[in-house]
């Protein structure tokens, strides 16, 4: 026999729900449990047409004792299995109008009737009760109303809560075992189920009004780190812009029992989290930022003009049912608090920039976030913040400059990091903050190096460079080789002897900053043969360490392919360049 249409059954089943929920209400008085009646016929028709229970699920013996019988009498196997295969989805569907049917039973007060029909359903639902399609239908099967609050076991009977309040109670419970999941999950490094769990205790906090805005914004700013470093920009952004939502409304909600203490009236405290917030913020456009360069890139870290035309046309093709489709599998709050978080959303992008425009207004977002999270870690009190968040506004201004055409305004963008980042290790204590310094070190000397970079193109479009490009020039490699050696020396041993072996976390800035200086020396213009001489000198021999260092360490050659490879290239060239320079030198 051919199996029945699905969308027969479908309409049978909501008609029957129409007629238990909807109809009710237009019942004569004469015949109360008419529209019940016909719920249940409907009912009976479809069990008839899901067929007979699975074959395993007949021969389970029957439970004495009814729904009171418990576990033990229905049979449950020591392992919850998902109700996934054709089996199990016809054990569950049968479940589910059994329990409409035991429902219904006991609305007509034909209360053994419905106490069977619900046996059956816990029987069918066994083996699946705690998977995520059975959970909610076990739990009512047995229970048919919210469980007891622990706290009522030592109430009077006539204090015990109102079947509301339990529910909102019990809902209370399952949001925490979310939260402390999503804990769980985190300590064990398994990040996704984390974030899973993580951003469903947010969505129930909200949708229950159980929740303090600043606890809540500071967990859905965080969640949205994970999302940031999927480079899921969408979902980041929408957890970002509903912690802004949310954290606005801080001194606008009465004060509940969810209230932690420490979270009373603490200015110190808002302002803290509000510079939390505007960090996640920082992060969320620098990425962004970052990604669309790494997507555009060439070789050498400048524009590619054919990934940037590949990247137009792609966003072309991008859908707006995808992003529908989306967004709503993340969506916080409805109605009000809804539009209010879309509202937010709407003036930041999530897609990638491709010029300079699009890039400048990602920039200038991050850097108003900068400022606000200035405002409360500061220097004085907050030393590592500080800088952290210091840092993360020079990255800003590099990777504009990335998108930014004329020389001029990048050499702009790079002297406004330095300036931002010099007077920070002025006051730093070395012993105490040695890897914070040398990354600053690091970082003013790249600034340095790039600016000297965009000078030496600007001249070479000069017929005739004057005096003052080529001092200008000089004072920057000057002060990119000040800096890269600052590094470079902060790496030595208190005897001053430079390590043979590198440690693996400082491998690959040690060996660049080898290379930049060995380029660097041969920059420096000069007029002097002997001079010029030595600095080849001085190039070749900062490029045949790489090489030298690579040899006997192998794994650091994987750190610096390109740079190795131009090492090698180097120490094969300037020996010859080298010996012409003192043969000219012998001639004049």
């Amino acid at each position: 026999m051919a199996n029945p249409p699905w969308a027969e059954i479908r309409e049978k089943f909501q008609a029957a729900l129409a007629l238990s929920r909807v109809e009710l209400h237009k019942n004569p008085e004469k015949e109360p449990y008419k529209s019940k009646y016909g719920a249940r016929a409907l009912l009976e028709e479809v069990k008839a047409l899901l067929g007979p229970a699975p074959e395993d699920e007949d021969e389970r013996p029957q439970a004495e004792d009814g729904l009171g019988a418990g576990d033990h009498t229905l049979g449950l196997p020591a392992e919850v299995v998902d109700a996934e295969g054709p089996i199990a989805q016809g054990a569950v569907r049968l479940a589910v109008i059994e329990f409409h049917l035991g429902v219904n039973h006991i609305d007509t007060e034909e209360l053994s009737a419905g106490e069977e029909h619900l046996v059956k359903c816990l029987r069918l639902l066994r083996k699946y009760r705690l998977s995520q399609d059975c959970v909610s239908l076990y739990i009512q099967a047995q229970i048919g109303s919210p469980p007891l609050d622990p706290t009522e076991h030592f109430l009077p009977e006539e204090e015990k809560l109102a079947e509301q309040e339990r529910s909102k109670r019990f809902e209370k419970v399952y949001t925490h075992n979310l939260y402390y999941l999503a804990q769980v999950y985190q300590h064990m490094e398994m990040f996704e189920k984390a974030a899973h769990y993580c951003h469903s205790t947010l969505k129930r906090q909200l949708e229950h009004n159980a929740y303090h805005p600043i606890e809540w914004a500071i967990n859905a700013a965080t969640l949205s780190q994970f999302y940031i470093n999927k480079l899921c920009f969408m979902e980041a952004r929408h957890c970002l812009s509903a912690a802004n939502v949310i954290f606005g409304q801080t001194g606008k909600i009465s004060t509940t029992e969810d209230t932690t203490e420490a979270e009373g009236d603490v200015p110190e405290l808002y302002h803290q989290r509000k510079g939390e917030i505007a960090r996640c913020w920082i992060k969320y456009c620098l990425t962004l930022l970052q990604n669309a360069q790494l997507s555009m890139q060439d070789n050498i870290g400048e524009l590619d003009l054919d990934k940037q035309s590949e990247l137009r046309a792609l966003r072309k093709k991008e859908l707006d049912e995808e992003e529908r489709v989306r967004k709503k599998a993340v969506q916080f709050g409805t109605g009000e608090l809804c539009d209010a978080i879309s509202a937010v959303e709407e003036k930041v992008s999530y897609l990638r920039p491709l010029d300079f425009e699009e890039a400048r207004e990602l920039f200038l977002l991050g850097q108003h976030y900068v400022f606000e999270a200035k405002e409360f870690f500061q220097i004085d009190g907050y030393v590592t913040d500080h800088i952290e968040v210091v840092q993360d506004h020079s990255a800003l201004f590099k990777v504009l400059a990335f998108f930014e055409t004329d020389m001029e305004r990048r050499c702009k963008m790079h002297k406004r990091r330095i300036a931002m980042l010099e007077p920070l290790i002025v006051d730093l204590n070395p012993q105490y903050y040695l890897l914070v310094n040398r990354q600053i070190q690091f970082e003013i000397a790249h600034a340095y190096y790039d600016m000297m970079d965009l000078k030496v193109a600007i001249a070479d479009k000069l017929r005739d460079p004057d005096s003052h490009i080529v001092k200008k020039i000089n004072n920057l490699n000057k002060s990119a080789l000040k800096y890269y050696q600052l590094f470079l020396d902060s790496l030595r041993d208190p005897n001053k002897v430079f390590p043979e072996h590198i440690g693996e976390d400082v491998l690959r800035p040690a060996m660049l900053a080898k290379f930049r200086v060995a380029r660097l020396y041969g920059k420096i213009i000069t007029a002097d043969p002997k001079k010029e001489l030595e600095n080849l000198a001085t190039s070749l021999e900062h490029y045949k360490f790489i090489v030298d260092y690579c040899e006997k360490h192998p794994e650091a050659a994987q750190e610096i392919e390109v740079e190795l490879e131009l090492s090698k290239e180097m120490v094969s060239l300037l020996p010859t360049k080298m010996e012409r320079f003192r043969t000219k030198m012998a001639l004049t």
